[in-house]
């Protein structure tokens, strides 16, 4: 396994590895420590040459000299789903511009996402994004410090347009570039908006394609409680919003959230997934199954949109709707409960839980879990509802916080060939599975197509 991955390390070269890192850096990068948020310390470094150095002799004037953090100008794109979003941030976390472009119509049309649909979208208006959100700025691509993007987990199609256009815009103005983990993008925001947040914290991420308990032990340096073994919350969501005949067009969740207030959430006893596991992953198969087979029951024709329902017919599918929303939710109360238990052995210290991701916007999952850490004396932070979506501010303010730690790779050829094949991960870990929480469900997804990001940094780190 260490074989294994050294190579990884060697052959993604993305964060810290030995040929990127002129000797200069390295030896200033061994005496620098995780600093608390928005620190006052100078985080670029003379970039001499150096025979094993890929890095440019002829980077921006900037790079010539220490700048402080505050100083940093990062732009952020992501393009890992259905979104199309770009932002400008600064190093002190000034959001000088925010830019989305949602696929709205090509979701309501297919009742979820199309990757092949969405990468097309994506290509159409990336250009578009990305110089509203510099020309929002009122900068140019002159005045970045750096490009941040999203390389995974995601879609790879969707993935490809983000990390393509990131890469030609640092090849032709000479910028580092930095490879950013989803998962952790939406971790990190939050301490961007609560500069008291520090490490350790808590984090619970929950989306379309997601469900995630971590213990954040450090920047890079995270511990896998919980995930998902089948759906995520998310698509739990989409999927019983669109067979109960509600508007897509703005994704499915805040539908169900809106219709599940007319409704009886006791009226339907659907059960609680995964009673019977002691630990603290989620499924949500079963409770779709259970929501299917209620739908069936009352007779509600999903193809007879909720604005054509009658009275009744819309009495029960608001009883479905609050019903769902109920159990899904308390899935998450339980299970944050234990991880809560899980995470205080290993770091009593914690006192935060962080819940970020598109669920996160849903004001029912907000009120339920802020009870959850009453209960256990922590406090609740949750980036609000523009953060907590897919985001470029997100990717940028991830990329400030790794680039400040030395890890970034070197701008790109300018005349970067066509056919180069781009470093994309689709199934990308953001952490080593805590040893007690390991599940024994049949259905856990444990194939991996690279080693998790707190491994990739960790090892990074030995070889220094």
């Amino acid at each position: 396994m260490l074989s294994s991955l050294s190579s990884t390390i060697s052959r993604l070269n993305l964060f810290c590895p030995k040929p990127s890192i002129p000797h200069s850096l390295s030896s200033c990068l061994k005496t620098l420590k995780p600093q608390p948020i928005i620190p006052r310390w100078s985080c670029l470094h003379s970039l001499s040459t150096h025979p094993t150095s890929r890095l440019s002799t002829s980077l921006k004037p900037q790079f010539d000299a220490l700048v402080s953090k505050d100083d940093l100008v990062v732009l952020g794109i992501e393009t890992s789903c259905d979104d199309t979003a770009a932002a400008v941030v600064r190093g002190n976390g000034e959001i000088l511009s925010q830019v989305v472009s949602s696929q709205a119509d090509l979701l309501a049309k297919y009742g979820g996402v199309a990757p092949k649909m969405a990468e097309e979208a994506h290509s159409q208006v990336i250009d578009q994004v990305v110089q509203e959100a510099l020309d929002k700025a009122n900068l140019t691509a002159r005045n970045l410090s750096a490009v941040a993007v999203t390389i995974g987990p995601g879609l790879s199609l969707c993935l490809r347009v983000g990390v393509r256009k990131a890469r030609k815009l640092a090849g032709s103005f000479n910028l580092p570039i930095i490879g950013i983990h989803h998962m952790e993008a939406h971790c990190l925001v939050a301490r961007l908006i609560e500069r008291e947040l520090e490490f350790p914290f808590m984090a619970l991420l929950i989306s379309g394609g997601h469900n995630l308990l971590i213990l954040a032990h450090d920047l890079g340096h995270y511990i896998q409680l919980g995930t998902t073994i089948d759906d995520a919350i998310g698509e739990a969501y989409d999927k019983t919003a669109k067979w109960l005949g509600l508007d897509m067009s703005r994704s499915g969740g805040p539908a169900l959230e809106e219709l599940a207030q007319e409704g009886d959430a006791e009226s339907i006893k659907f059960s609680t997934p995964m009673k019977q596991h002691r630990d603290c992953n989620f499924s949500y198969a079963g409770l779709k199954t259970q929501v299917r087979l209620a739908i069936g029951s009352h007779n509600i024709n999903p193809e007879i949109p909720i604005s054509s329902a009658s009275s009744q017919d819309r009495r029960s599918r608001a009883d479905i709707a609050a019903s769902f929303q109920r159990v899904a939710v308390l899935h998450l109360e339980e299970r944050c409960d234990r991880a809560i238990e899980w995470a205080r052995k290993i770091e009593p210290s914690i006192k935060h839980l962080v819940v970020s991701g598109g669920v996160a916007s849903n004001q029912y999952v907000r009120a339920r879990l802020d009870h959850v850490v009453k209960k256990n004396n922590l406090q609740l932070v949750c980036p609000p509802p523009k953060l907590c979506t897919d985001n470029g501010v997100m990717v940028a303010w991830t990329g400030i916080e790794h680039f400040c730690m030395g890890r970034f790779d070197p701008p790109p050829p300018a005349d970067e060939h066509e056919d180069y094949v781009y470093d994309l991960r689709p199934r990308w870990p953001l952490g080593e599975e805590y040893a007690e929480g390991r599940s024994e469900a049949r259905s856990l997804r444990t194939a991996r197509i690279h080693p998790s990001l707190t491994s990739i940094i960790q090892a990074s780190l030995q070889q220094q």
